[in-house]
């Protein structure tokens, strides 16, 4: 039986790593986020914990007795959880009363944008020498037949929708009390799993991908943190280019908002600009358009170099990483596509590396 050439086992090497991390990222992934979620807030935990823990102690009966570690661990996610939530509770609150304050402008705003839409209907009218009032009373009827049939989808839209939205909810609460034991339990088992992970057989693969996933994980809050301070200058500069009052305020909460998954600056600037344009502004919208395109450009490319240096990928394949990651993963692809890449190298260096020690020794 002829042996398979070297080109050949390698393109079946990268075949099955290939196969094998995208099944783990697949199917395999989606059920340990919550443990391993878990785990990184432990390590993160762990040396202030430990500093609590060991001086709370005290003596009963002469025995002397320690808080154990999860305990400490336990109250510092609980009041770190308990500030987030304060904080979201005040973000949604100011969120309501920009929220209710929009809603006692939208009426005059519609009303500007219908008197827009019957100055050029008219326009239109009298170009096309049409009836008066024939293409106003098109347009309306239109609008009017549009309106209806987005509300006769919404309703049953909502109805079929609702369960889900109750199911993702209740799952959501499970996870995050899963998490929240998880965190306490790896707080007080984190030197028995560690011992446990050194005297595995397969240390090496736990010690490469724990490296590749923490490299990444850091990678990704830099490219997040240079990308929302620059999305935030260029958000400012712009709108005090364009004459806006509330430019410093306005950045600020585009670039946050810019931060946020499937948000982006287009929420913002395009229906900005859509209206500007409707009142005629044609110059202060087209500027709108443009800035919102800097935005997205400037995410792309600061995605693409930041995570391709920090992770030892070019700017090419980090982007193409990403770009394959997100039509795999959706949104998330963003960090498992190059971090799947890397893992696949790496896995791929160490089974020939493998190979050629075992070569060496049968010689």
């Amino acid at each position: 039986m002829v042996k398979p050439s070297k080109k050949l086992k390698k393109i079946f090497l990268i075949t099955g790593i290939t196969g094998a991390v995208y099944a783990g990222f697949q199917y395999l992934l989606p059920l340990v986020i919550p443990f391993l979620a878990a785990y990184m807030a432990a390590l993160g935990l762990k040396p202030s914990a430990s500093w609590i823990s060991a001086r709370l102690s005290f003596s009963v009966g002469g025995r002397k007795f320690r808080v154990p570690a999860g305990g400490v661990g336990a109250a510092e996610l609980f009041l770190l959880t308990a500030a987030l939530g304060g904080l979201s509770y005040w973000g949604l609150q100011r969120l309501c009363q920009e929220a209710a304050l929009i809603s006692e402008r939208l009426p005059g705003w519609i009303h500007a944008l219908d008197v827009w839409l019957t100055g050029k209907c008219h326009s239109a009218e009298k170009f096309f020498n049409l009836r008066p009032d024939r293409l106003v009373t098109a347009v309306r009827e239109m609008l009017t037949g549009l309106a209806g049939t987005l509300k006769q989808a919404t309703m049953p839209f909502l109805m079929e929708n609702s369960m889900a939205v109750l199911e993702w909810t209740v799952e959501a609460l499970v996870v995050c009390v899963l998490f929240f034991l998880a965190t306490i339990l790896s707080l007080e088992e984190m030197d028995d799993l560690k011992r446990r992970r050194d005297n595995s057989i397969f240390r090496r693969e736990y010690a490469m991908i724990g490296c590749r996933l923490a490299t990444a994980g850091k990678a990704y809050l830099k490219t997040q943190g240079c990308t929302l301070a620059l999305t935030i200058g260029v958000c400012t500069a712009g709108l005090w280019i364009l004459g806006s009052p509330y430019y410093i305020i306005l950045g600020i909460l585009i670039g946050l908002l810019d931060a946020l998954p499937v948000v982006g600056t287009g929420t913002v600037f395009l229906p900005w600009a859509l209206v500007l344009a409707a009142g005629g502004n044609w110059g202060r919208a087209a500027g709108l358009v443009v800035l919102y395109l800097v935005c997205y450009f400037l995410r792309e490319f600061l995605e693409a170099r930041i995570m391709g240096n920090e992770i030892g990928l070019t700017p090419l394949e980090s982007l193409a990483a990403i770009y394959v990651g997100w039509q795999l993963f959706g949104f998330f692809g963003f960090i498992l596509g190059p971090v799947g890449l890397i893992l696949i190298e790496d896995l791929v260096n160490a089974a020939e590396e493998s190979w050629m020690s075992q070569g060496e020794d049968c010689q």
